[in-house]
């Protein structure tokens, strides 16, 4: 059986995540979770704000309020980033294998496993990405040089999201 500590975890994954559904049985026991979510956002951007302005009969009949809509960030959303400067041709993306929170050492205290201007082998761990308290080490795929670091220490990635960019040799 789950602790609860475990089942908010799982909530919380899910909440973050794409995932709408979600089935887990074990000796006996099942948790089911669904998301119902009454709008789907592909490729969000946080928006500027939209004032409505009221028209000219609007404003001779009665004082119509002026409301704000704003498109929600997600919450941990990537911020925006620049395309490098060298050609796309070379570049290999790491990509996240799963949903999780990325780290770019193995404990607080240690060194980053990789920065830009690094050097990597196929095999060389370049980062480790959590999902549910297992730490899966994540290797650079390539052998080439590390570009550009994607996403920020402890910040939570979705599956295929690209971490690093790696100039390849």
């Amino acid at each position: 059986m789950l602790k609860i500590q475990e089942i908010r975890e799982i909530i919380k994954l899910i909440d973050q995540s794409n995932i709408d559904e979600f089935t887990y049985e074990n000796e006996g026991s099942k948790i089911s979770l669904k998301k119902h979510n009454e709008q789907t956002v592909v490729n969000a951007q946080p928006a500027t704000p939209v004032v409505q302005v009221p028209t000219l009969s609007q404003q001779q009949s009665a004082p119509a309020p002026v409301t704000q809509t704003q498109v929600a960030p997600q919450s941990d959303a990537t911020p925006v980033q620049e395309a490098p400067k060298q050609e796309d041709a070379n570049l290999h993306k790491v990509t996240s294998p799963m949903v999780g929170t990325f780290y770019s050492s193995p404990s607080p205290d240690a060194d980053v496993y990789v920065k830009a201007g690094d050097k990597v082998s196929e095999s060389s761990v370049v980062c480790i990405v959590e999902a549910m308290k297992l730490f899966n080490e994540i290797e650079a795929e390539v052998k080439g040089e590390i570009v550009e670091v994607l996403v920020e220490n402890g910040q939570l990635v979705e599956y295929g999201q690209p971490l690093f960019l790696v100039k390849t040799v």
